[in-house]
């Protein structure tokens, strides 16, 4: 049934409730059918509003549209998922076979931003993982529609209504509209004479012995009378991004963070945990046998195999008091579409009883997008930038009792009403030049300048 119908049986199964016997989380699930999550979610009033596919074509994609419970650190986070996945038994009882309760605990879905304790974006905050209210989960062609109810937060009758508020709001899924070139203003920040003296200041030899790598960041701020739908934008920019995660999140109306990440935080299920360190890049061939060329090149420059290094030690220094096993695999290139990046995945036996709010307080920001040592990188940043990173460079994705999923908040785009934010960043080392990093930040914003016809 199309997704409207889906709300309606939903409504339908949540007005034959129990009231008196309602307790704490309850889920009801329909199948669907729905051509585009995207797409679906440009169409929707609610907010706030989430799109979450990692970057495995078999893996589910998500779209979330309002919110049952919001947390705002990792600590009440962590507290609500350890409770649900004690036992909060799904209710079964006024399920219709058309309608069953969703089966295991609930996903969460946010993220976190770079720096707590710099200048951040409004309306984000530092942290902001919600339940959803309504998730929308596709899957290999399959589609279910979900309705999220926490009864031990409010009077039954209130969760209720405001769960049938929600479904009574969604819209028809509607085709994306296009993405129009327009004329936009851009303006960097910082600027390239800017950019040359901070490159010059931090590759200096005897600043490099307290700092090898720090992270810059440049926002290039694209203003015009209108820009386009950001869940538009989002849809055009994921077709061509791929071996990304595709990532979108519009917490109230007005501004939207989107963006098509090709580094993964971590994946977690159970205590088997993957991550990986993603630093060093190069840019794209002409033909097959260009792309090898540069590759090969990139594996064997000492310069990206320093930044590599820097960030896969200190990933492993990180993840060694939380685990009883590590194992680093080989180093590889991963072609994008305008850049390639060498990657070595690390994977991990977690501890027993190791949480997602312990890897979050760890792993975050990474080194691949802070620098190393990380407090002095973060200190040298906060000297530097006057632009706020807020959510790029943090964390995003979808945190569960038995498993979770988040990338690395980068290749981004913060979105508002007449303005688009592109975020970039560049390792600086030992052998950085500030013209080949300046270089690295346009090939990195590319794919969605040239989706705006700047390219």
């Amino acid at each position: 049934m199309q997704v409207i119908q889906a709300a309606k049986a939903l409504a339908a199964q949540l007005s034959a409730l129990d009231l008196l016997a309602c307790r704490g989380t309850q889920s009801l699930s329909v199948p669907c059918e729905v051509e585009d999550l995207v797409g679906w979610l440009n169409a929707q009033r609610v907010t706030p509003r989430l799109y979450w596919q990692p970057r495995e074509a078999s893996a589910a994609g998500y779209a979330v549209l309002g919110e049952a419970r919001a947390f705002d650190s990792l600590v009440a986070l962590q507290v609500d998922m350890q409770r649900q996945g004690q036992g909060q038994a799904q209710s079964r009882a006024q399920a219709q076979p058309q309608a069953q309760p969703a089966s295991g605990s609930p996903d969460y879905f946010g993220g976190v931003a770079f720096d707590a304790q710099a200048a951040g974006w409004p309306g984000f905050g530092d942290c902001r993982f919600i339940l959803p209210r309504v998730l929308l989960k596709r899957q290999q062609g399959r589609c279910t529609l979900s309705v999220n109810l926490r009864f031990d937060d409010r009077p039954p009758a209130e969760e209720l209504a405001a769960a049938q508020a929600c479904l009574a709001a969604i819209a028809p899924e509607q085709p994306l509209p296009p993405v129009a070139h327009g004329s936009y203003q851009r303006c960097d920040t910082p600027t390239r004479p800017e950019w040359a003296r901070w490159v010059s200041q931090v590759t200096q030899p005897e600043r490099l012995q307290q700092l090898p790598k720090v992270v810059l960041s440049r926002e290039t701020c694209l203003t015009a009378e209108r820009v386009p739908s950001p869940w538009a934008l989002l849809g055009r920019w994921q077709a061509e991004a791929r071996h990304c995660f595709h990532f979108g999140v519009q917490w109230a109306p007005g501004t939207a963070l989107i963006g098509c990440s090709p580094e993964r935080l971590y994946r977690r299920q159970g205590q088997q945990l993957v991550t990986e360190a993603l630093a060093g890049t190069t840019r794209r061939g002409r033909d097959t046998a260009q792309d090898e060329a540069l590759a090969g090149a990139l594996l064997a420059d000492k310069k990206n195999g320093l930044e590599n290094q820097c960030v896969y030690q200190q990933l492993l220094t990180q993840l060694e008091p939380l685990a009883q096993r590590l194992e680093m695999g080989e180093a590889h290139v991963v072609p994008l579409r305008s850049v390639q990046h060498i990657r070595r995945e690390i994977h991990a036996e977690l501890h027993p009883f190791i949480t997602d709010q312990q890897l979050l307080s760890v792993l975050p920001p990474t080194p691949a997008v802070g620098g190393t040592p990380r407090a002095a990188a973060l200190a040298r940043i906060r000297e530097l930038e006057r632009h706020a990173r807020g959510w790029y460079a943090g964390a995003f994705g979808r945190v569960g009792h038995g498993s979770s999923e988040l990338a690395v908040s980068i290749r981004c785009a913060q979105v508002s009403d007449t303005a688009i934010r592109l975020y970039a960043g560049a390792g600086i080392v030992a052998g950085s030049q500030a013209e080949d990093e300046w270089h690295e930040l346009d090939a990195k914003i590319a794919d969605i300048l040239s989706l705006l016809g700047m390219g």
